[in-house]
Order: C-alpha cells, then sequence, then structure tokens
C-alpha cells in the first residue's frame, strides 16, 4: 500500500520515476550536451573583426573574445598623435568584441534557459 502521496516505494511500473520517461530525459540532456559542446566549439572556431578609423586600425577576434590580430594602417602612425593610435586600438578592440558577443548570443539562443547551469 502507498503513502498519502500514492507513492508505495517499489518504483510502480517501469522501475520509479516513470521508467521510459527517465530514459527518454536521458536520452534529451544528451542531445543537449551535444549541441552545447557544438556550440562551444563553434564559438572557439569564430573569428570577427572589428575596427576604427575608417579601418586604419583593425583587429580581430574569437568568439572566446581573445585577440588574435591586429592590423594597423601605415596612415594611423602619426608619432606626434599616439594617443590617437592607442584610442583607435581600444576602439577596434571593443567594436569586435560586441561583434563577438552579439555571434555568442546568437549561437547560445538556444541554451539561454539552462544558463545558471553551463
Amino acid at each position: 500500500m502507498g503513502n498519502k502521496y500514492g507513492y508505495n516505494g517499489a518504483g510502480g511500473n517501469g522501475g520509479g520515476f516513470g521508467g521510459g520517461n527517465m530514459q527518454s530525459l536521458m536520452k534529451q540532456a544528451q542531445q543537449m550536451q551535444q549541441k552545447l559542446a557544438e556550440a562551444q566549439q563553434e564559438l572557439e572556431e569564430l573569428e570577427v573583426t572589428g575596427s576604427a578609423g575608417g579601418d586604419m586600425v583593425r583587429a580581430t577576434v574569437n568568439g572566446k573574445k581573445n585577440v588574435l590580430s591586429i592590423n594597423i594602417q601605415p596612415q594611423a602612425c602619426d608619432p606626434d598623435d599616439v594617443e590617437m593610435l592607442e584610442d583607435l586600438v581600444m576602439a577596434a578592440i571593443n567594436d569586435a568584441y560586441s561583434k563577438a558577443q552579439a555571434e555568442e548570443d546568437r549561437i547560445m539562443a538556444p541554451f539561454a534557459a539552462m544558463k545558471g547551469l553551463i
């Protein structure tokens, strides 16, 4: 005989926790885990380029926001205005980061509900 919630401790039909439903949930979890791994791999392989100063400075980052390269056109190198070049480099990196974040948001959108779990 069961308790007041109808659970008798024997697992009912199918071995407890819903039997076949548990197998289905496990299969769905494995599929989600595989898709998440694929999305993370896509982010690692993603390359995004940001620019500043009319493309005088370009920064390329990956989807994990690691800077991969910086390209500076010679006309951006004014020895009397180093601060301008520094600002252009920062702006290009920030532009690339912003684009990488947008791509990460797009790629990871299917996993938004799991955000606290991953």
